[in-house]
């Protein structure tokens, strides 16, 4: 009846079958057995292979409940889970009911961020496949931070279930009708590139507008920090002292940033743009969101001609282009110099986090990883003699 494993310093115990008056005093003392056999403290009964349980098989968990009580029931079917409800124990402990099962094989992939890639599945619906097959947490954190962005008055589409993927990991459920990626709307050729920026921008500067205090926000000032105290030990010392010292005079800002903006998670529907992809969601001045803009339509493609065509399906030199187009409207100016003193800025900024990407995957030791650190790097010698300030 019972199977037993350790994951994650979690006991977690398969129930197979049905508990009743019968066998409920053999499924106590299973249970207590094969607990007895662990050193865990924590237990998760898995309820995926469990369908009933009478009132006996309910008092033998709650007995277990009150000894253990880092007890939780999982993969809990509606029928089952309106037992627990019933009975209260919902309230007495946590049960997570089991998810749906969707599968992404042969759909249309519409959009795609840095944790995980967007299907759609039918003409109503959209899934984020996550690329951790244990999200979880992850899918919670996006659900808050989607919530907050909304409530703070955000054009973005609030996931209303979690599934899990046929083949393994989670998924988020989104209702998008008729809705289309902006970079989709290039390809197909129903927008130009020029008027996907100006919806793309106007977007951008809803969210650069909203002003948030929440602590599940992360400040990017902090986090560029990281990026640049990680690069201590491979650049030249002055170099450094530069780049840190940079970072370390951007202004406290409590502006609300996407941290990952692009044209594959941002949708037309009806008219009306929505962001997708929330878990990138942070505060801090705008120097960082151009600088993440910048890397996923130049710097990723550096020393890769054909990258931007890989990910966006759309042309090196269209990408550069459109880069160029969204500066000038954020900054609603049409002087190069000025857009290139900006660009400048952003890009330290987005250099230092792509060389401390491609460090951190093992760059040093692949032919590709080389080529794109040297690059970095001699972005970096090159600017950061000339820019004293990376506030605009």
């Amino acid at each position: 009846m019972l199977q037993a494993k350790q994951q994650d310093g979690r006991l977690v115990i398969a129930i197979d079958g049905n508990i009743n008056s019968s066998n409920a005093a053999a499924f106590e003392t299973e249970l207590r057995e094969l607990y007895g056999a662990q050193s865990c403290s924590s237990v998760e009964l898995d309820c995926d292979k469990m369908e009933y349980s009478s009132s006996a098989g309910l008092r033998v968990i709650l007995r277990f409940k009150q000894d253990v009580d880092d007890t939780v029931l999982t993969n809990v079917h509606q029928e089952l889970y309106n037992i627990f409800d019933m009975t209260g124990f919902t309230e007495m402990m946590e049960v997570r009911k089991a998810y749906r099962v969707v599968s992404v094989e042969g759909c249309e992939a519409i959009g795609q961020g840095a944790n995980g890639k967007v299907y759609r599945i039918d003409p109503d619906t959209i899934v984020k496949v996550y690329l951790n097959p244990d999200a979880l947490p992850e899918i919670q954190r996006e659900r808050e931070l989607a919530r907050l962005a909304f409530v703070a008055g955000v054009p973005t589409a609030i996931p209303y279930d979690v599934v899990r993927i046929d083949g393994g990991g989670y998924g988020s459920v989104f209702e998008l009708l008729n809705a289309t990626s902006f970079a989709k709307l290039i390809i197909r050729g129903e927008k130009t590139p020029d008027e996907v920026a100006e919806m793309s921008i106007r977007l951008l500067k809803i969210i650069h507008s909203k002003e948030v205090n929440s602590e599940i926000l992360p400040d990017m000032k902090a986090v560029a920090l990281n990026w640049a105290e990680f690069l201590k030990d491979y650049l030249p010392q002055e170099q450094y002292d530069k780049l840190h010292a940079l970072i370390e005079a951007v202004p406290e800002d409590a502006h609300l940033m996407h941290g990952d903006y692009h044209i594959k998670n941002v949708m037309l529907q009806n008219g009306e743009s929505l962001l997708i992809d929330m878990d990138t969601l942070c505060h801090g001045y705008p120097v960082f969101e151009l600088a993440s803009m910048y890397n996923a339509y130049v710097g990723f493609g550096l020393t890769d001609p054909g990258k931007q065509m890989s990910f966006f399906g759309i042309p090196r030199d269209i990408c550069e282009r459109f880069w160029r187009r969204n500066l000038a409207l954020y900054l609603e100016t049409e002087d190069g110099r000025r857009m290139d003193e900006v660009e400048a800025k952003a890009k330290i900024v987005g250099l230092t986090r792509l060389l401390r990407r491609e460090i951190r995957r093992d760059g040093l030791n692949r032919e590709d990883g080389r080529k794109m650190i040297e690059a970095c790097r001699q972005g970096l010698a090159e600017l950061l003699p000339r820019v004293d300030t990376l506030v605009f």
